[in-house]
């Protein structure tokens, strides 16, 4: 689609929220939106896509009572913006949307997490993703390594970029709007996303893409929507595998999920999103036992996380049920780096290589 066809096609998805208020309050019935519930107890496993995504439960926010008023006018007012905004082909992010919101009296937002959620709500209510709004995150994309060649547009028109042989050390940073580049070729065995920047540098300097045919990609923590695309486009288009390594933690395990499964506030946009080929290399609790790593003891919130985890539909298998009740017995978490007590070839000759290997992809 043309970006011309697309802000057309904003343009009208938005003005039909408006325009479906206005039919309402001419029929005589207060204006209204219906939403899913979003929570992990209203997504469920669509076995077609093979990813997470809300299920029936739906919420309704009516002008029938203040709160929810105030949240169709705040709304009325993003939609008025976001139409301004493509009409002069400008854009904003969302920290900036917050700030803006300043000027619109009784409509002004009162955190960041309040304008975030409406616009979540636009691309629910849409299907379409903030990007054809104009809207950016705050949070670049990360990196990319490897042997895997694509083509991107820039404002000097198009070029052609290795992703090894024609960037830096760091690797190439993935755009935030993803669908402006197109992946041209590889010689890759698979694609390893990575938690960490010192291990993700690790793997660089000791020539594991190299060494095994693997695209390296960073995902700089909780990994942003750029990243994740990125990961489903390179699974789609080549499906080479794809394998997921982080901290040995409730929290990495959740990095983990959204990369496979998607995470819950965008599960709208799961089957673009996520990843649902993905597998888990580690760091695993086993890997902990089995490998004596260096380690801490759990604090509370993290007992409270793996046994939220427990319940968590996305880690109901019998592999995480298996994992996070070791866990939880041993009382212990780990760090990707922990390795390095091993030695700094370690992780690359030794416990990468025999994980792959495993899993049946080396």
């Amino acid at each position: 689609m043309s970006k011309a066809d697309l802000n057309k096609r904003a343009i009208e998805s938005l003005q039909t929220i408006a325009q479906s208020w206005y039919d309402q309050i001419k029929s005589g019935v207060i204006p209204s939106i219906n939403l899913p519930t979003r929570t992990k107890h209203n997504i469920e496993y669509d076995d077609e896509s093979e990813v997470w995504k809300y299920g029936e439960k739906e919420s309704t926010r009516s002008a029938g009572s203040a709160k929810s008023a105030m949240h169709i006018l705040k709304m009325a007012w993003v939609i008025w913006f976001l139409k301004k905004q493509i009409g002069e082909n400008r854009s904003s992010t969302l920290r900036e949307l917050y700030y803006i919101s300043e000027g619109w009296k009784k409509a002004k937002f009162g955190a960041q997490d309040e304008s975030n959620f409406l616009i979540e709500d636009l691309e629910i209510l849409t299907d379409m993703q903030r990007e054809a709004f104009h809207l950016r995150p705050e949070e670049d994309g990360a990196t990319v390594f490897g042997p895997i060649e694509l083509k991107e547009v820039t404002r000097r028109g198009e070029r052609k970029i290795h992703c090894r042989d024609d960037v830096g050390e760091a690797g190439y940073q993935i755009p935030t709007n993803v669908d402006t580049i197109d992946f041209l070729n590889h010689d890759a065995k698979f694609v390893i996303a990575i938690e960490t920047g010192g291990m993700y540098a690790r793997l660089i300097e000791n020539g594991f893409d190299e060494d095994y045919k693997a695209i390296l990609v960073h995902l700089k923590g909780q990994p942003a929507r750029s990243t994740r695309r990125v990961l489903n486009r390179i699974n789609e288009q080549f499906k080479l595998p794809v394998v997921v390594f982080t901290d040995g933690d409730p929290w990495s395990y959740r990095i983990y999920a959204s990369v496979a499964y998607g995470a819950i506030k965008s599960a709208h946009m799961s089957e673009i999103l996520a990843t649902p080929q993905a597998r888990f290399i580690g760091v695993q609790p086993s890997d902990i036992r089995d490998y004596n790593l260096p380690s801490d003891h759990l604090n509370e919130r993290d007992i409270a996380a793996l046994n939220s985890e427990l319940s968590d539909p996305r880690f109901a298998t019998d592999y995480w049920n298996e994992q996070i009740n070791l866990q939880l017995k041993m009382g212990l978490k780990s760090e990707q780096q922990a390795f390095a007590a091993r030695g700094l070839d370690f992780v690359t000759k030794e416990y990468l290589p025999k994980r792959l290997s495993d899993m049946g992809i080396l």
